[in-house]
């Protein structure tokens, strides 16, 4: 059972789920703090190449089926035009000002 993109307990996660789902690159590129970071998989990855690649070429969706950490830890089945459907995790780290300055997800 996935949980509403609504009830996500915290905003700034809340609105890079709901960027993602819409397909809405200049609304999830403004959630982000400046030199924001990400991994893939333990690795470190050039942020906007990785989001063009893996989330708005390739039509990227996530259906949250839990969340811990005060709703900055996701389990989501995650899709995608290139990958298909996978199980993964997401974590976030959000500043002060409510923006993430880094996201990391790979394989549940």
């Amino acid at each position: 059972m996935t949980i509403q993109t609504t009830r996500l307990s915290d905003p700034a996660v809340r609105a890079f789920v709901t960027a993602v789902n819409n397909h809405d690159r200049e609304g999830f590129m403004a959630l982000l703090a400046p030199g924001a970071t990400m991994a893939d998989d333990g690795t470190e990855r050039n942020l906007t190449d990785w989001v063009d690649r893996e989330i708005f070429s390739s039509n990227g969706h996530m259906d949250v089926e839990r969340e811990s950490d005060n709703g900055r830890t996701l389990l989501v089945g995650y899709r995608n035009d290139t990958w298909g459907e996978m199980r993964t995790r997401w974590s976030f780290e959000v500043t002060d000002d409510g923006r993430i300055s880094r996201f990391e997800t790979g394989q549940a």
